[in-house]
């Protein structure tokens, strides 16, 4: 792979990209091999691995990019991707349309290439691995769920892994390399009891390779899917109206994400499109609320050593004890606030250009023991795990479903109940939060915003809202 970065001359296609002015140029170059395995109907319905590589060039000029793309990695592809953006800038003279100084025709690149100062341990390389370990994954994890008990109607089992090299270079002079391996795995089981049928879902996942299934071993993650849709069998419909609510660290971090994390991404923030535009400096949730986005924490599923764009990975807290410190910037957005890139520049792949996402976001855990928490509500609803769910980034107002979820009795966790939803507005349930827990729980998931989707994780302690719309039945 590395012949592909020594063939090329970088400098002189970026100076072709700068050729009618403009503010900045990269070079993003991708090899991407993905595998994955599904297993239904108690057999193996896809097996798919290859590889996919290519390349693109960008050039930002004022407030506008352009960006082209091929499958093609050879000095004359990208000379013409190159030529392509450069001819969508307006000659300058001087200065470009933002004020920044552009870059003067045929300018000399001294590129050097930048060493991370976060890295990250992989222990097996999926590549290393048959594919018969691979496929073993799902096998075992449907055995697993279809024999704890005779009402499992379905399991859906996944394994998947995604090896993604890159490389970027820019006008700034920054060449540099990340590796990044993803390993993946899911179980998704429907139970069914006469007329009653629901379902149960577990993932795990990070940058990590193959030894993730030491520590978190496939029958424990069927087991869990299966006895969560179990459960929910015999559970009776989840009482309605405003009550206090805690949610355990194991819920994960989807409240977060979506009731705060989108609105704080620069260019929603930027348009006017998020509640917490034009809000730094300003108290938006609790006094005990401090929110980071954190793309070096070790092996988790939105961490890499570099953004799309080469830019350092970083710890960005967001919000601090309440007052909103900052947004996720890329390079485009910081350019247009004055700003520096908070290194959350993503793409999916060569085929898009990077947009400001969130990468690891969570919560910070407070002083509290979980259990005072729970004890300190007589009568509430007890969220175990999350589900899915609606934000309007412009109002703040959300909707999420529960997938796991019980009745709070005298301080303490009562019958399991389903059925239930969480309604609010981000803005207030933050600045109503006045418990957090001395724990922390992650969840993981694929991102999706633009047409494009990124893996994430987010995480929170164990936390109290003590007035919150739930619905359910009335």
């Amino acid at each position: 792979m590395q012949s592909f970065i020594e063939n090329l001359d970088l400098p002189k296609i970026l100076e072709k990209a700068l050729e009618n002015g403009g503010d900045y140029a990269d070079i993003f170059i991708e090899v991407s091999q993905p595998t994955s395995v599904t297993l239904e109907d108690n057999k193996i319905e896809r097996f798919v691995s290859g590889k996919d590589m290519g390349a693109g060039v960008r050039v930002i000029f004022g407030e506008k990019t352009a960006y082209a793309y091929s499958n093609e990695i050879s000095e004359k592809s990208l000379l013409e991707l190159a030529s392509v953006v450069n001819k969508a800038v307006n000659p300058v003279r001087g200065k470009t349309s933002n004020g920044v100084k552009g870059y003067k025709r045929n300018a000399v690149f001294n590129l050097r290439k930048k060493n991370p100062k976060t890295d990250f341990k992989i222990e097996r390389y999926p590549l290393d691995i048959d594919t018969d370990k691979k496929a073993e994954i799902a096998i075992r994890a449907n055995r697993v769920a279809r024999a704890i008990d005779k009402r499992v109607r379905q399991v859906i089992a996944t394994y998947g892994d995604r090896i993604q090299q890159v490389w970027i270079a820019n006008s700034e002079g920054d060449l540099v390399e990340d590796l990044r391996v993803y390993t993946l795995a899911t179980v998704h089981v429907v139970t069914a009891d006469g007329d009653i049928i629901q379902t149960g879902y577990e993932p795990i996942g990070g940058l990590i390779g193959f030894e993730i299934f030491d520590s978190f071993p496939i029958e424990n993650v069927a087991e869990i899917a299966t006895k969560r849709a179990l459960m929910m069998l015999e559970a009776k419909r989840a009482p309605g109206g405003l009550m206090p609510v805690v949610i355990s660290s194991d819920a994960g971090g989807t409240m977060i994400h979506e009731a705060i994390g989108h609105g704080l991404e620069a260019d929603l923030a930027q348009q006017g499109l998020s509640v917490y535009s034009n809000k730094i400096g300003e108290t938006i949730a609790s006094s005990m609320i401090t929110v980071v986005d954190d793309a070096t924490l070790p092996n988790k599923r939105g961490s890499f050593r570099f953004d799309d764009e080469g830019v350092e990975s970083e710890r960005t807290v967001l919000v601090k004890n309440g007052v909103l410190k900052n947004y996720m910037y890329d390079r485009l957005t910081a350019m247009k606030d004055g700003k520096r890139s908070t290194g959350n520049g993503r793409r999916e792949s060569y085929h898009k250009r990077p947009i400001p996402r969130m990468t690891n976001t969570l919560i910070e855990p407070g002083e509290k023991e979980p259990s005072e928490i729970l004890r300190s509500v007589d009568k509430g609803l007890f969220v175990k795990k999350m589900g899915g769910g609606q934000v309007n980034t412009v109002n703040g107002d959300f909707v999420f479903e529960v997938n796991e979820c019980y009745l709070i009795e005298n301080g303490k966790i009562g019958d399991p109940v389903r059925g239930a939803t969480l309604t609010g507005n981000g803005p207030k349930i933050l600045k109503m939060i006045d418990m957090i827990g001395n724990d922390l729980g992650f969840s993981i998931g694929t991102c999706g915003k633009d047409g494009q989707g990124v893996p994430v994780s987010d995480a929170m302690p164990t936390l109290r809202i003590p007035e919150i719309i739930v619905g359910g039945k009335v």
